[in-house]
């Protein structure tokens, strides 16, 4: 199998990025990879897609950081054929790019459009990917597991929101992710409101949503792949994040701390709920962010942590996933190009 990965730049990468597992454990079993970032696409003149990729060698490397070493500092440089490669998975994160590169996220999406177009399986679906680019995305699920929410960069309606749900409530930029520019409101700091809102609405819209007492004890990372909980052995890709510190922010990329912890009957629902748009959507691996019975965000671009699930578990998530993928590739040959890359995502 030949399978590249798309990610914002190579030597942004980290050891503990979801994607160096998948790539490292690809590795181990021969595939062919590549790697480009956001702005190494190229359209021929022919009409081809290409870019230029470091090419890492297969093999089974010692650990995450070794194979990450070797992928920064001794992969060549290669122009490639994208649509020569079997898979492309698309690993980037859009918040990133938000002040930096702001065109670099649309500009891969129509590229990846293209790619899938003439043949390669794209995942996840880059036409939906463009729907999904920032957390509006989300208001398009079931209202039943979502909290209330309000879109605005007005400060009166902030407040409006805010009253109405006993003056306390969780702020945050409509484009953004790992817990960049969250904060939650209430009695103590609502003198700081204003200051807050200027902060978040700087570079775009905010979301004010309505706090879930739960979310005191963190929230549940579920992992979803074709749509549905991932699960290896009776073991799900489920691991609880929870605050270290007095922000109350949960992600792992803000100082939070992960344990293993399988979804209740609460989470599933939520996540059962979800799955008819994640499928719909061509939506092949996901994170599903979970609070009691509620879901609080999808994560779409490139859910993470899914080595800490490996690493706290001793569960191959990873391999699983990699099956799955090489089982994509006997079906498209299967089918001769009769399935769309949207089936092919989720089937």
């Amino acid at each position: 199998m030949k399978l590249a990965f798309v990610v914002n730049r190579i030597e942004t990468e980290q050891a503990d990025y979801t994607t160096i597992r998948l790539a490292r454990k690809a590795a181990a079993r021969g595939h062919e990879l590549a790697f480009f970032g956001l702005a190494d696409f190229i359209y021929e003149s022919s009409g081809r897609i290409c870019a230029m990729a470091s090419v890492p060698e297969p093999g089974d490397y010692a650990d995450d950081a070794a194979y990450l070493d070797h992928l920064q500092n001794d992969a060549p440089e290669k122009r490639i054929v994208v649509e020569d490669y079997d898979i492309v998975m698309l690993r980037s994160d859009p918040a990133d790019e938000l002040t930096t590169r702001p065109w670099a996220p649309p500009s891969s999406l129509l590229f990846a459009q293209l790619a899938a177009a003439h043949g390669t399986i794209v995942l996840n679906d880059p036409s939906h990917l463009t729907d999904a680019q920032n957390k509006t995305y989300f208001q398009h699920f079931p209202e039943e597991v979502r909290p209330a929410t309000c879109i605005t960069r007005h400060a009166d309606e902030v407040s409006a929101f805010l009253e109405e749900h006993d003056g306390k409530g969780v702020l945050k930029p409509l484009q953004g992710s790992g817990g960049q520019g969250v904060f939650i409101v209430d009695k103590k700091n609502r003198q700081n409101l204003n200051q807050i809102i200027e902060s978040i609405t700087r570079d775009g819209y905010a979301i004010v949503q309505e706090y879930l007492p739960a979310a005191a004890e963190g929230d549940l990372r579920v992992i979803t792949l074709n749509g549905r909980p991932l699960q290896v052995d009776g073991t799900f890709a489920s691991l609880r994040r929870s605050s270290t510190t007095e922000d109350h922010r949960s992600n792992l990329s803000a100082g939070g701390k992960a344990d293993l912890e399988q979804p209740d009957e609460a989470a599933m629902r939520a996540a059962e709920m979800c799955a008819p748009k994640l499928i719909d959507d061509g939506m092949y691996l996901a994170g599903l962010d979970i609070v009691g019975d509620r879901m609080i965000e999808v994560n779409v671009d490139s859910p993470g942590a899914l080595s800490y699930m490996e690493d706290l578990s001793g569960v191959d998530f990873s391999g699983a996933i990699i099956d799955d993928l090489e089982r994509k590739v006997r079906l498209k040959k299967n089918y001769s190009g009769t399935l769309s890359n949207r089936h092919l995502a989720v089937v």
